[in-house]
């Protein structure tokens, strides 16, 4: 049996899986502030996770997984003062509108999903030992910032040296820091917010800042050391750099063994963002494609690499899902479960996929490497097989028949846009010069399933043509 090994992000490599109690596994996943509906990015984030948490189970540990929920943030309060209402009515309805849009992917849900606001005891407490350790303290406007350059090691998880960093640091207008670089712990009340973000403390009246909500809950709920902390790529810095220093500086001692990031997803080859305008939420995409399609379209793109957002793509998808649930909807699965026959051959190269890094494209060109053999086959145990190893990552798991009819009712008549081709032809040229033959051999497949006959030049390039 192959053994699962992680990329750890603060290492920069990939290491052995070795959890800290044999059995089971604590992760901690930094989750959604809600204040809006959730976009594709964040879906993207939340599916990675989602994808671990299932193979850790699927790998025999006993997982804990905590999610956390941001409600209280800058701004979470300006949304609510706009709409004149309290905070707690904001976040509770998108927190159940983050719930349908989840459920909808099918992602799981974590077995603990604390808010904020549940732990400002334990930040309290988390602050007031970083104060009695040197690494805290109260400025003249009230704010408690930590004192970065009293931890030694800051920057470890990004690779950034405080020197760098002090370089490329803009003007602070808040005067009060010690250093540009602090940041905020504890931020004092102002006259002009509502009350109910307001919390007594002994440095007076207010409430905690971002960084230190993280490092509370994830200890309170996990202990003082934990298995993984996770998160999008763009949390790396300042945000888990920052986690790192308030809990290692509050408790001595390493609080995560392994830190895990997912990628970007972009649009034209820009990242994703509310302040470029190029988002599109989760619920605007199911409007227009079948939840389990956008799921197999996040699945085909390892969860560290960028994952490019258009509709070809996604189309692109709709066509390679169907091929799959064609290929089962040809056998007759027969009564009870689906269970996966681990002793065989394509059940071992999709753990060896699985057990590195969490490798979902390599375990997806199985699936199509198992519904060829069933197309030739139909063999009930290759078709109970392609089954259960799909339902490992959360795909196939309806009746064929039941997605077929949906997706010939949408936009099946359509070919495949020429974008999406151009791009399955310049993914294939590049696993041939990886000598990924296999994966290579699997996109002229799945081209040739969708009406598209590959020709090779002389010259290596690649012409195509409808069938």
């Amino acid at each position: 049996m192959s053994q699962l090994k992680i990329y750890n992000t603060l290492a920069r490599e990939k290491q052995a899986f070795v959890p800290i109690e044999p059995g089971k596994a604590g992760m901690y996943v930094c989750g959604m502030t809600i204040y809006d509906y959730c976009h594709i990015g964040h879906a993207r984030m939340m599916m990675a996770f989602d994808v671990i948490y299932r193979w850790l189970k699927t790998s025999g540990y006993q997982v804990k997984y905590v999610r956390n929920i941001t409600d209280i943030d800058d701004k979470i309060i300006k949304r609510a003062v706009e709409n004149g209402e309290t905070l707690s009515q904001l976040t509770t309805r998108f927190s159940r509108y983050m719930d349908e849009d989840t459920r909808a992917l099918g992602i799981l849900a974590p077995d603990f999903a604390p808010r904020a606001t549940e732990y400002v005891p334990q930040m309290l407490a988390l602050i007031e030992t970083l104060e009695q350790k040197g690494l805290a303290y109260r400025s003249d406007d009230g704010d408690v910032n930590y004192a970065v350059r009293q931890f030694p090691s800051y920057g470890k998880l990004s690779g950034k040296s405080l020197d760098d960093l002090r370089a490329g640091e803009r003007v602070d207008v808040n005067t009060g820091k010690r250093d540009p670089l602090d940041f905020v712990l504890w931020k004092a009340s102002k006259p002009s917010e509502p009350d109910e973000v307001k919390w007594p403390s002994k440095w007076g009246s207010g409430r905690p800042g971002w960084h230190i909500e993280c490092s509370a809950m994830s200890c309170a709920l996990l202990g003082e050391r934990f298995d993984i902390h996770g998160g999008g790529a763009d949390l790396q810095f300042p945000h888990h750099e920052n986690e790192i220093a308030q809990s290692e500086g509050a408790f001595g001692h390493v609080t995560v063994n392994c830190w895990i990031h997912n990628g970007f997803v972009r649009v034209d080859n820009e990242k994703m963002s509310k302040s470029l305008g190029n988002f599109f939420t989760i619920r605007d995409v199911l409007q227009k494609y079948d939840a389990e399609v956008v799921r197999f379209f996040i699945l085909r793109a390892h969860y560290r690499s960028p994952l490019n957002y258009s509709d070809a793509h996604l189309d692109d998808a709709k066509l390679a899902l169907t091929r799959l649930y064609t290929a089962l909807s040809e056998v007759d699965l027969g009564a009870g479960a689906c269970e996966v026959d681990w002793s065989e051959a394509h059940a071992i190269r999709f753990r060896e996929a699985m057990d590195d890094d969490f490798n979902t494209p390599i375990a997806v060109a199985v699936l199509f490497e198992l519904a060829t053999e069933l197309n030739k086959s139909k063999s009930v145990a290759h078709a109970r097989q392609l089954k259960a190893l799909a339902a490992v990552i959360g795909l196939l798991e309806r009746a064929p028949q039941q997605f077929l009819q949906g997706a010939s009712g949408e936009a099946m008549e359509g070919a495949l846009a020429p974008a999406a081709i151009e791009e399955r032809i310049a993914a294939r040229s590049a696993a041939k010069k990886a000598r990924n033959f296999a994966e290579s051999d699997q996109i002229r497949a799945d081209l040739l399933a969708a009406g598209v006959v590959l020709e090779d030049k002389p010259d290596g390039t690649t012409n195509w043509r409808r069938a």
